[in-house]
């Protein structure tokens, strides 16, 4: 990741399960409060349209590592 607020953002909502649900409902009052880009605001946004907000062990994130396989 590029910068220290993405890697915050990123951070927060995989720790912090109430972070996590606000950002679910309303993405746009997590991403206020950290100090993105533009860009990285609405790449933020654009990954959380096309995959949501899961975990690790998610039924997106396993399609999104299938999708990818041969790369890895």
């Amino acid at each position: 990741m590029k910068s220290q607020a993405l890697q915050d953002l990123v951070s927060k909502i995989f720790s912090d399960e109430k972070t996590k649900q606000q950002f679910i409902s309303n993405p746009n009052s997590i991403l206020s409060q950290f100090s993105l880009t533009e860009r990285e605001k609405k790449a933020v946004l654009k990954a959380h349209a096309k995959l949501g907000t899961g975990t690790y062990d998610s039924k997106q994130f396993e399609k999104a590592i299938h999708t990818n396989e041969m790369w890895i």
